[in-house]
């Protein structure tokens, strides 16, 4: 049995590519809140070749355009708002609805898994930071987005950007993607 090369993967020739959910800012595309991207090149060297990525950006695709305000979690970490850091606009409900919907539309399209942007308020998947009154800082949060996959998706495989730095994170991963079954 041949090994895989975990610094530049390929796939057998034939084989049907899963389709793996990516945050659309990891491709290359500027939908971040200060117009910018995050493209991620050793994970799109070592993983595009493997999957077909089908991208998703809750911010953007909510409507709340490029450039804009950022935005961050607040209060209760189990139940975090969502506002807007200079306005306060409570985009809770907004993004909770999109969320649960775009997770449905995930699902339909027959996801195997997905790659979120690390650290992101709708995307991150572990220790976000969530505001508290007073003006302290709990790393506890989970992003919205992250948060829709996992209840609609349950057992989905589903990892952050920085996370699958590591190869043998990468490999866990592609493993975990090729097993699943939804």
């Amino acid at each position: 049995m041949r090994s895989m090369n975990w610094a530049r993967p390929e796939i057998r020739e034939g084989a049907t590519r899963p389709k793996v959910g990516i945050s659309s800012c990891l491709l290359g595309e500027e939908v971040r809140y200060d117009g910018g991207h995050k493209r991620d090149d050793l994970l799109l060297e070592t993983l595009g070749s493997l999957f077909v990525f089908l991208p998703v950006c809750p911010e953007y695709e909510l409507g709340l355009g490029v450039p804009r305000e950022p935005i961050a979690l607040a209060g209760d970490p189990e139940s975090p708002r969502l506002v807007g850091l200079e306005s306060g606009a409570d985009l809770t409900e907004r993004m909770r609805t999109f969320c649960a919907g775009r997770a449905e539309q995930a699902a339909a399209e027959g996801i195997r898994g997905f790659i979120l942007k690390s650290r992101s308020p709708s995307c991150g998947l572990r220790g976000l930071d969530v505001l508290q009154p007073g003006g302290g800082i709990l790393k506890a949060g989970v992003g919205f987005w992250a948060r829709a996959l996992q209840e609609r998706l349950p057992g989905l495989p589903v990892e952050e950007s920085d996370r699958l730095r590591d190869p043998s994170r990468r490999k866990a991963f592609w493993e975990k993607v090729m097993a699943y079954r939804g």
